[in-house]
């Protein structure tokens, strides 16, 4: 089965603002898009308020990934497409988080944790995978 979205014709920029919009709506009190050197949007970033401060999260696009993909899959795309289906995915995973949020059973801070940047730009899910966040085995010393 083809990558969910493969076949998207919504524009990058309509993810995009469906993203922002969301994040908006559920408290994000800064959003920023982030492009490459070529102006194509790579990131969005943005900023909420938790009980212990306001911390800055990163959402980025892998767009190589959705195009390893695509040729793993053998899916002809027109040019585009990758950038296309990896918003739309992002898009669409935001907002099934926005629904768990909604309906009471996690809280933003929560369920972004893995994007959660630090001044550097490096996520928490980056550090980790670096050995730079260690958390123990989980024995009692």
């Amino acid at each position: 089965m083809p990558i969910k979205n493969y076949t998207t014709v919504v524009d990058v920029y309509q993810s995009l603002g469906e993203i922002q919009g969301a994040l908006a709506n559920h408290g994000a009190k800064r959003i920023m898009i982030e492009y490459d050197d070529v102006g194509q949007p790579v990131s969005v970033a943005f900023g909420i308020e938790t009980p212990l401060g306001f911390f800055s999260f990163l959402l980025s696009a892998n767009v190589d990934g959705v195009k390893t993909v695509f040729d793993r899959q053998k899916v002809k795309a027109i040019k585009g497409q990758a950038e296309r289906t990896a918003w739309r995915n992002i898009r669409d995973w935001v907002m099934a988080q926005m629904a768990l949020i909604e309906s009471g059973q996690v809280e933003m801070d929560q369920v972004f944790l893995p994007y959660l940047a630090d001044r550097t730009g490096k996520t928490l899910y980056q550090l980790y995978k670096t050995g730079q966040l260690a958390l123990g085995d989980g024995k009692d010393d």
